[in-house]
């Protein structure tokens, strides 16, 4: 049985191995998991909950407010 291979990406293609990836379709997990507070994320301006989400891979849908609540159910911890 033939194992299925990798195929080598194209040179300048700029999905290479040690090249930066293009994030077009794919999920990319940031580095840092957000730290904003639940004050943070009521004052929050719509075009930086709309990054926060898209950083995350999540859904920007809805409004202003529908986006915030969601993104405090999906960041925010009880304690």
């Amino acid at each position: 049985m033939e194992w299925p291979t990798r195929r080598k990406p194209a040179e300048g293609s700029g999905q290479g191995h040690h090249g930066k990836e293009r994030s077009v379709g794919c999920f990319r997990m940031p580095l840092h998991y957000p730290s904003y507070t639940k004050a943070d994320y009521e004052t929050m301006p719509e075009w930086r909950v709309d990054c926060l989400l898209r950083e995350y891979g999540l859904p920007v849908f809805g409004d202003l407010a529908q986006k915030r609540e969601f993104a405090m159910g999906a960041f925010l911890w009880t304690r």
